[in-house]
């Protein structure tokens, strides 16, 4: 097959497949790009994940924009972005043009409640998926605990969290040890 094509028509499942915005697609993303194809690792997953939350625009354009230029460069980011928003377009006209006539249904109102729900322990699930290689050690372990007690209480920038957090990574390069390991 094209893998322009491929490219597209993955990005599509996942663009389809996902509600509830970007933390929602890790889990299909995951599945699709690093498990069943084997494009790109779960590391990149996660580093593009983090660098499209820190920039403008939608996370699931920006992340699938990275993996497409990983995989087939600039092409390859043109499938992938067009893959993703595609079924959305799609869904939004249909829904736009039926749903206001439907809000106040008490079954649209309790499918959504069961949609929310479904969403919650996705992003649940994916984050514990994605702590495995995230936290490695202690160093990374207190960085975790850090920045999630800045970003749960207080109003810090979640940029700043980014951007002090990679700045950590790099001071501590090598110097951290992996949980009851050596130093590599």
């Amino acid at each position: 097959m094209n893998i322009y094509l491929d490219l597209f028509l993955t990005f599509a499942r996942v663009g389809g497949l996902t509600f509830g915005g970007g933390y929602a697609m890790l889990p299909i993303l995951q599945r699709e790009v690093v498990e069943k194809r084997k494009w790109v690792s779960e590391a990149d997953v996660m580093d593009y994940y983090a660098i499209s939350q820190c920039l403008p625009g939608i996370i699931a354009v920006n992340t699938s924009l990275f993996i497409g230029n990983k995989i087939k460069g600039v092409k390859g980011s043109v499938a992938t972005v067009l893959g993703v928003v595609f079924p959305s377009l799609v869904i939004i006209m249909i829904l736009a043009a039926f749903l206001s006539n439907f809000t106040d249904v008490p079954m649209v109102k309790h499918a959504f409640a069961g949609i929310h729900v479904c969403v919650f322990v996705l992003i649940v699930n994916a984050i514990w998926k994605l702590r495995k290689g995230a936290i490695i050690d202690y160093v990374t372990l207190g960085l975790f605990m850090a920045v999630f007690a800045m970003s749960a209480f207080t109003n810090v920038s979640p940029i700043l969290l980014v951007v002090a957090s990679a700045f950590i990574g790099v001071a501590l390069y090598g110097r951290t040890r992996p949980f009851g390991g050596k130093k590599p």
